[in-house]
């Protein structure tokens, strides 16, 4: 039968944490490259909110509550447009755009 041995000189202790430190590092670069991805995200969603909520204003009530509607969502209104009984509007938020239509009744 064979005895297995420590060899004396050697320890095995301490290994995982460089390892650790390396994983930790990453998740950490990963992390802050979401950042601006996910900022972007809930600009555009909320550019679409606020693109169809003033759309939907400004087809019952005109240009200047869709504006109102606009930046009460956090938006500007760029543009306004009705054309017959359909209205577009064109919103932004931070770098994203969004653009809607609604229709009179």
């Amino acid at each position: 039968m064979k005895v297995l041995r420590r060899s004396v000189g050697r320890r095995d202790s301490g290994q995982a944490i460089p390892l650790v430190l390396v994983v930790i590092v990453l998740a950490m670069v990963v992390a802050l490259a979401l950042v601006p991805l996910a900022r972007g995200a809930a600009e555009r969603a909320q550019a679409r909110t606020a693109a169809d909520a003033a759309a939907l204003a400004g087809a019952a009530e005109g240009e200047a509550v869709a504006k109102e509607v606009a930046e009460a969502n956090g938006a500007r209104l760029e543009s306004w447009h009705a054309s017959g009984p359909e209205v577009w509007v064109e919103v932004t938020v931070g770098d994203a755009r969004a653009v809607a239509k609604a229709i009179r009744s």
